[in-house]
């Protein structure tokens, strides 16, 4: 199919142009990946050195579920600095990861049939989740308003299954951040036809200025009773491969969360659960602040590199650590490869032909968008959307 493909510039006079671009990026290099849900960076001190420490105390068997008492409440600390509210370890339970969190909430909160409204561009486990608990996504488009859903469309959307919103902010793939207005006008939709919000912040340690990222419960504290929080150390630490995060809301829910996580997943691994305690324990954020720096780094490179674009919006990229293209007013004007196209064929010529591997936006139901990560090295970063740009640029 690739081939099938590219052999739709032949007919072009631009065939001998893209055939030696072609031949000197795949033999002389290597494909650049831009795909990753991760930023390549060492260990956080403190958590090696919580690792090495369970490992030689022989630290070998499995925690209570949801971890023992004094990571729930290191977490719980976490959160009430982050809200400014007090937040217990008995609204906190430590899981594998967001993804986790994110199906015990579901599995908790909906019944067959019920209804979740999520807006797209989505994170592909949202609708996921949903469905495996019986549930029903629903999708509100937000392209128009710069990928953040309008208050009004969420509540056009509402009907008496409507069970909870999705909101994800900083968003992935888009990277956008809700301002305070409209998480209040979604705090107050939630009360008003009393649905739970399931607000997923896993980004949130990278806000770029002058944007700011807002946990809704502190922008609407009303709506702590009706809100699921989910994070992960997965990004604020680079700890992808370490799969521990969590969820948190009220104790009623996070009881039966607990309870489904005792028959389920269990628990995270341990080492990973004492390296990150030690973590949290060192009051250290040394770390995170050069992790942040690195991201804002990469951000102004790859914003610099992507200005050179002829014919599609730069992103906004105003939180976490991918580029989202807007590729529909491009895709409209441009013969591209092929009469009719979308967002898989994009990334597919990318890869042939550019030797750089980008996220379709059709994975996150969107078939008018291409996501980059830049959480990668920046010399690699510079040289695949240069790559990626010059590629683009040609089909203009």
């Amino acid at each position: 199919m690739l081939a099938e493909r590219t052999a739709l510039f032949k007919h072009s006079d631009r065939a001998a142009a893209w055939t030696a671009a072609k031949a000197a990026i795949l033999s002389a290099e290597q494909i650049i990946d831009l795909t990753a849900e991760e930023i390549r960076s060492d260990l956080p001190p403190m958590a090696r050195e919580g690792t090495i420490i369970a490992i030689n105390r022989s630290i070998n068997r499995d925690t209570e579920t949801g971890a023992p008492t004094k990571l729930r409440e290191a977490i719980a600390r976490r959160i009430s600095s982050e809200t400014g509210q007090p937040w217990s370890m008995d609204e906190v339970a430590v899981t594998n990861g967001s993804s986790h969190a994110l199906f015990s909430a579901a599995m908790v909160l909906l019944n067959p049939k019920d209804e979740v409204l999520i807006p797209v561009p989505h994170w592909t486990s949202f609708p996921a989740q949903v469905l495996l608990a019986g549930g029903v996504p629903i999708f509100i488009e937000t392209r128009d308003n710069n990928y953040v859903p309008k208050p009004s469309d969420l509540a056009a959307a509402v009907t008496s299954r409507t069970k909870a919103i999705v909101v994800n902010t900083p968003n992935n793939p888009t990277g956008t951040i809700y301002d305070r207005e409209t998480l209040t006008e979604i705090a107050q939709l939630a009360a008003e036809r009393d649905l739970w919000i399931v607000f997923d912040e896993c980004y949130g340690a990278f806000a770029h200025a002058p944007h700011t990222h807002h946990p809704i419960v502190s922008v609407a504290p009303a709506a702590r009773h009706r809100t699921l929080i989910v994070n992960s150390f997965s990004k604020s630490l680079a700890l992808s491969g370490w799969q521990i995060g969590y969820l948190a809301g009220p104790k009623c829910v996070i009881s039966a969360a607990l309870a489904l996580q005792r028959d389920t997943a269990c628990n995270p691994d341990v080492l990973s659960q004492h390296a990150l305690l030690h973590h949290l324990d060192s009051g250290d954020d040394v770390f995170q602040q050069k992790l942040q720096r690195q991201v804002s780094e990469a951000r102004t490179l790859g914003l610099s590199v992507l200005s050179t674009l002829k014919s599609i919006p730069q992103p906004a990229a105003q939180g976490g650590f991918h580029f989202y293209l807007d590729i529909k007013g491009w895709r409209q004007s441009t013969k591209g490869p092929g009469p009719e196209f979308n967002a898989d064929d994009v990334v597919d010529v990318l890869l042939m032909d550019a030797g750089v591997a980008a996220a379709s936006g059709t994975i996150f139901g969107d078939s008018d968008g291409v996501r980059l990560s830049y959480g990668i090295d920046l010399g690699s970063l510079d040289k695949g959307l240069r790559r990626l740009s010059a590629t683009l640029n040609t089909w203009h």
